[in-house]
């Protein structure tokens, strides 16, 4: 095989994952991040990240060799660019893609970059951005041809191959699942094919870079709809004194339905992200995709209402909000609405806030300095007089629920 070296770009919940996967199957891995932090922790042989089974795996790699960490980008045979991609806030109010980490990463690989090298997106991304990847890569490296100019023919080869994998099962998911290969050209296309088809069991799925980008925007957008549903019959249920759990899996239960759970609001990365991609790229015909975004957006300030309304039972209110992160079982507080919550409760100094969150060791920077505790579960509920679920962690789940009845409780993940 003519791919003897993998460059990974960005060692985050994405990035690290794949280069230990990769590294694990006897290939040489350099992983490339701006955080000397996590290029030391990860060439100690740990991890900076929590995800399940990763410091196993890390450790091996690490150990045998395989995998290594730096700071500044060396030549491989293939570069796989797994940077954030966040949105902005426009004067407007509308939402836009913030690619300049992928700029920074084309303009730290270009440099090392040789001929007959592949270059892949894998960060989720609007359509159109690895073709933008590849004009900052010929405009720092007019020396080399590129796809958009010379297709199969190019120097270097471009491909979008956008990750799927579910937090909590990064490792698994990674290699079971199928994976959409988008190169620039065919020959974009197969030379990917050749580095995935070393680690992935799934089927490798070729289509041009345009319809890779919409197909990871798309798998987003369609969870996001069905949660907004969720979420907004949720609110239906409070007003009309129904158990929304309950009705859930009634509805459930007829063949063609799957209704998913509810929650405060829709956090990480991808789902409360992605879908603002497709309607800055389509804003008149993006209807339902742009409703579903605001839909979930709103829900967290409706739980703050019903927090409020708590707190105002008590001359003296101590909050416990059980959940920092976006989902159950992680340290991932991207997007979260439990943290957003939390914070706004905080800004509006309603009482005491104490937050559990087994799965950090400190509050984010910016809460430092705020009114909020992090506390362990049994000091929460010891103090607090109302209690919040925001997070469906392992930890809220196993709790004694006697532990509850005292208190006044809002449950958002229907665990109690």
């Amino acid at each position: 095989m003519s791919i003897k070296k993998v460059s990974v770009i960005g060692l985050g919940y994405i990035g690290l994952p794949t280069a230990a996967v990769i590294a694990s199957r006897g290939m040489e891995v350099v992983g490339v991040d701006v955080n000397q932090h996590a290029v030391d922790t990860i060439n100690a042989g740990d991890i900076h990240i929590v995800e399940p089974d990763l410091d196993i795996v890390v450790r091996g790699v690490v150990t045998t060799g395989n995998l290594r960490a730096t700071t500044t980008p060396e030549k491989a045979d293939v570069f796989m660019v797994a940077v954030p991609t966040p949105f902005i806030h426009s004067d407007s109010g509308e939402h836009k893609a913030d690619l300049s980490y992928i700029e920074s990463a084309a303009n730290a690989i270009a440099p090392v970059l040789e001929k007959g090298n592949l270059v892949i997106l894998e960060s989720t991304s609007p359509v159109g951005a690895t073709e933008q990847l590849a004009k900052w890569l010929s405009a720092a490296r007019p020396d080399l041809s590129f796809p958009q100019d010379q297709g199969d023919a190019a120097d270097i080869k471009v491909a979008h191959c956008p990750e799927r994998v579910l937090p909590g099962y990064v490792l698994q998911e990674l290699v079971s699942n199928d994976r959409v290969i988008g190169g620039m050209s065919k020959a974009c296309s197969a030379k990917a094919v050749e580095l995935y088809e070393t680690f992935v069991r799934g089927e490798c799925i070729v289509t041009n870079a345009r319809t890779a980008e919409m197909a990871k925007l798309t798998e987003n957008s369609f969870r996001d709809v069905n949660i907004a549903f969720a979420n907004e019959l949720s609110v239906i249920c409070d007003k009309l004194k129904i158990n929304v759990w309950e009705l859930v899996k009634l509805a459930n239960r007829h063949p063609r339905v799957n209704i998913l759970n509810p929650g405060p609001g829709v956090g990480g990365h991808c789902i409360a992200v992605d879908p603002w991609f497709i309607v800055d790229s389509c804003p008149d015909e993006a209807k339902i995709i742009r409703q579903a975004r605001l839909t979930n957006d709103a829900k967290p300030y409706y739980v703050i209402d019903q927090i409020t309304q708590a707190a105002d039972q008590f001359k003296k209110p101590v909050i416990a909000c059980l959940g920092l992160a976006f989902k159950a079982d992680i340290d991932d507080l991207r997007e979260s609405p439990a943290l957003q919550i939390v914070q706004e409760l905080a800004s509006a100094n309603i009482g005491e806030i104490l937050a559990v969150e087994p799965n950090i060791h400190a509050l984010p920077a910016k809460m430092q300095g705020t009114n909020v505790e992090l506390v362990t579960l049994d000091t929460a509920l010891e103090k607090a007089n109302v209690i919040v679920v925001l997070v469906d962690h392992k930890q809220f789940k196993a709790a004694d629920k006697a532990q509850f009845a005292s208190k006044v409780v809002i449950d958002t993940r229907g665990i109690i």
